[in-house]
């Protein structure tokens, strides 16, 4: 089985639980919530239960710098960098994806036994590209 799909925006990663007054809170449970929404046309009927990969791109907007000035203001420079090394760090990215779509698309994360990951910029629109694929036995 195949699954892919894109998902505009910009990537969002997961924020650590907090404990609050009145006990532990997800901070992150409202993004999470806004990606399975977006997410869950390209759901599988039932979730999956066998080995799987999941790829996914994270793409970001370049910032201003990138760009020249005057009249090469939509001009991206040479020295302008193809993968984003900066925060939000690669794993938190993922822990977001692996964490909303559980329960969906899958049945537990531990299913995962295969991730291929990158974080680029893009001129065009900024996301996530995601494909859940089933592994066969060698």
């Amino acid at each position: 089985m195949l699954i892919q799909f894109d998902i505009p925006g910009n990537p969002i990663a997961l924020k650590r639980h907090r404990k609050g007054k009145w006990g532990n809170y997800d901070p992150s449970a409202t993004d999470k919530a806004d990606l399975l929404a977006k997410a869950m046309q390209f759901r599988p009927e039932t979730p999956l239960d066998e080995p799987i990969t999941v790829s996914m791109g994270f793409r970001f907007s370049r910032p201003k710098s990138h760009y020249g000035t005057g009249k090469n203001k939509d001009k991206l420079k040479p020295t302008s960098p193809t993968w984003h090394t900066g925060t939000p760090d690669l794993d938190n990215l993922e822990k977001l994806i692996m964490d909303a779509l559980k329960g969906f698309f899958w049945k537990d994360d531990s299913i995962c036994c295969q991730k291929f990951t990158r974080k680029t910029y893009t001129e065009g629109t900024p996301g996530i590209w995601i494909q859940i694929k089933t592994l066969e036995s060698p």
